[in-house]
């Protein structure tokens, strides 16, 4: 049966024919050159030489250019490797040819030898490379009809980043883009090129090239750049109404994972423009290494990052436990995948369900409980008291006490800074599960555990008051500790959601006031910042994050709008709705008869508890988990008897808040112009 050759084997028969023809010819022209270009007067003695060694070296040199894999190249990729490999084969081939034809034959003229490997190189090497040259100059001309129709890019930073990700598009068709122009601020590249691409300029000069080339795209490929050169170039790029895109970071620059595919959006936090958060890893490591550890809530925003952080960090035992099963359910697979090796448990359950979470806890015996599980938005809980209650206080005091009945040597919870001067359900709900661990290490501290009621339903009576509970409990050592951060960049209720989506479907984007300002932080950031903290814990502190400057949500919602290559007010409306039940136009960090306490990170404060009488928050609790239950229509003003610092009614509530709200203001006027 005949083999078929496949297309390549046909150029490569084709390549060795063209070879012995041309080496044949490379020194025959050599000799016919020595002897002013006319063949009678070549001696003969020199072509009979010539006629009986050529066929030995042809045959040699084709195998020393096999050898070399001359014939397997796909030459349309054709570059410098190709270029040693036939250097090296043509001074191999012309070592040979020197040596056999003196020896064996008879001495040449001189410039036969030379002549001859020169033509010999310039045949055998331009036959190659013209394919690419002719495939280039082809792609050349097609660029240039398809240039009107690609979209243009502009590239920052004309380094190494850069330059890879230039090869990229030009190797990736299916993209339709073509790189127009380099920026960089470095004045020695200016008016230079890199790959026949030109580098016109600073980042002053992202407008004049946005306008000349007509860019579509800008692509920010300078991974080294800190955090302020990021926001100062993007909140230029942001203003020509381009496609923004961003290099991941430096380690994908180090392990070579610079590509299109890798690029992604500019998001609103890349022009925050603040010092990545560091925290003290082998101090987080140590503490969690080999505990047994519980996230609750640990499907959502925080509780999963939660949840990653701590299994990089090898743990014995990882618990999630969540009420919702699709994202306690996306959390398992990824841990499943990540880590193969961890000890995952992930179970389905409620805070307020006293039964499961004490069966929890006596089933693992967490050593640390990250305690996330909370109900969070603030309008929908403004419709709902009652469930603000029932799920954030009480299922708070419900994990607590099964915390502290089943020896967890440390709870943190997770609070927020709406806990603070709350005017909202939700805020005040969050101060009260503060002052509930913080009533339990009370009690803990002074060695009266037992007298902490036990708020228990689901028929625990048989359990709670068992020997080895109350034994436990006498001897309970848990060290209880809340830890308040304001919004997080990308958390679910959060508004860049809302905004992107909004942004999707065209516009309105709404905004509840324009003057309406929030403190933000991304959700890895915070969650690093828990996890430190909890290593600081000695029992009953309120750990607060430094969250930075404030930012206006009107500032967010128009950046969010540039950066997806629009206009505010033009391209995409921005509507103000107006304040919704509950919420302020700011929020703060501390309530004002709280202090300061610094830790080893300049990041992490401690507030000095508000005292309040413990014995007294115990006995109202109970009477307010009775009112919940009851879904009691004055659950607010039995909230507010307890935290005196709720107020429900107003905004601002006062001259001394008012003037809070005024020093925040001046400290974002201060952050814009500092940007600007």
């Amino acid at each position: 049966m005949k083999k078929n050759l496949k297309h390549w084997q046909v150029i490569s028969i084709g390549l060795i024919m063209y070879d012995a023809l041309v080496i044949a010819a490379a020194f025959f022209g050599a000799l016919w050159l020595r002897f002013d270009c006319r063949f009678s007067m070549i001696p003969k003695l020199y072509l009979d030489a010539y006629y009986k060694f050529i066929p030995v070296y042809i045959i040699f040199s084709v195998l020393v250019f096999g050898r070399m894999r001359l014939y397997n190249s796909i030459w349309r990729f054709a570059s410098y490797s190709e270029l040693l490999r036939m250097a090296v084969a043509t001074a191999v081939t012309f070592i040979f040819h020197c040596v056999g034809i003196t020896v064996f034959f008879r001495r040449m003229p001189l410039s036969y030898y030379i002549f001859g490997i020169i033509i010999q190189f310039i045949l055998t090497l331009g036959v190659r490379f013209a394919y690419r040259f002719v495939l280039l100059e082809y792609g050349r001309r097609k660029t240039d009809e398809e240039y009107a129709h690609a979209k243009k890019v502009l590239l920052i930073g004309a380094g190494r980043a850069g330059k890879t990700v230039l090869r990229d598009i030009k190797g990736a068709k299916e993209l339709k883009e073509v790189v127009c122009c380099f920026i960089d601020d470095n004045p020695n590249k200016w008016g230079r090129y890199v790959e026949e691409v030109p580098v016109e300029g600073g980042r002053d000069d992202i407008f004049k090239c946005v306008k000349k080339y007509k860019i579509d795209k800008i692509i920010m490929a300078i991974p080294s750049a800190t955090p302020e050169e990021k926001r100062d170039i993007l909140n230029i790029c942001k203003e020509t109404g381009c496609e923004l895109k961003n290099l991941p970071g430096l380690y994908q620059l180090v392990t070579g994972e610079v590509k299109v595919s890798t690029l992604k959006n500019v998001e609103v936090e890349d022009l925050l423009g603040r010092d990545p958060i560091k925290v003290n890893m082998n101090e987080i490591c140590a503490y969690l290494q080999g505990k047994v550890i519980l996230v609750t809530g640990g499907g959502g925003s925080i509780g999963s990052e939660l949840v990653r952080k701590i299994a990089e960090n090898n743990p014995k035992q990882l618990i999630i436990f969540d009420v919702y099963e699709n994202n306690a359910y996306d959390i398992q697979q990824e841990m499943k995948k990540k880590y193969p090796d961890l000890n995952l448990e992930v179970i389905i359950g409620s805070v307020r369900d006293s039964r499961k979470i004490f069966q929890v806890f006596e089933m693992y015996k967490p050593n640390v409980v990250y305690h996330a599980a909370a109900h969070k938005h603030v309008p929908l809980m403004e419709d709902s008291p009652c469930e603000a209650i029932k799920n954030n206080v009480i299922g708070t005091y419900k994990t607590a006490y099964a915390a502290m009945a089943n020896g967890t040597e440390r709870f943190v919870l997770i609070s927020t800074d709406k806990a603070v001067n709350p005017t909202n359900i939700m805020g005040a709900s969050k101060r009260l599960c503060e002052m509930v661990i913080q009533a339990f290490d009370h009690k803990i501290k002074e060695g009266k555990a037992t007298e902490i009621p036990q708020l228990f339903t689901h028929r625990m009576k048989e359990i709670v008051t068992s020997p080895e509970v109350l034994n436990q409990v006498k001897q309970a050592k848990t060290e209880f500790v809340a830890v308040r951060f304001g919004n997080v960049l990308g958390s679910n209720g959060s508004v860049i959601p809302l905004f992107k989506k909004q942004i999707a479907e065209g516009g309105p984007v709404t905004v509840t006031h324009p003057d309406i300002i929030r403190y933000f932080m991304t959700i890895p950031e915070a969650v690093s910042l828990v996890l430190q903290a909890g290593t600081y814990a000695k029992g009953g502190e309120i750990f607060v994050l430094d969250m930075g400057s404030p930012v206006k949500i009107d500032t967010l919602a128009r950046n969010l709008i540039k950066l997806s290559g629009y206009k505010p007010d033009v391209d995409i409306k921005i509507e103000y709705t107006g304040l919704r039940p509950g919420e302020k136009l700011f929020e703060e960090k501390l309530m004002s008869e709280e202090g300061l306490k610094k830790t080893p990170n300049e990041l992490i404060h401690i507030g000095s508890p508000i005292p309040f009488d413990v014995n007294k928050l115990l006995v109202q609790l109970e009477d307010i988990m009775g009112a919940a239950y009851a879904n009691c229509p004055d659950i607010r003003e039995r909230v507010e008897e307890i935290v005196t610092t709720y107020h429900p009614a107003g905004i601002h509530g006062s001259e001394e808040r008012g003037k809070v709200y005024e020093q925040l203001m001046q400290e974002a006027a201060a952050a814009r112009e500092t940007e600007n």
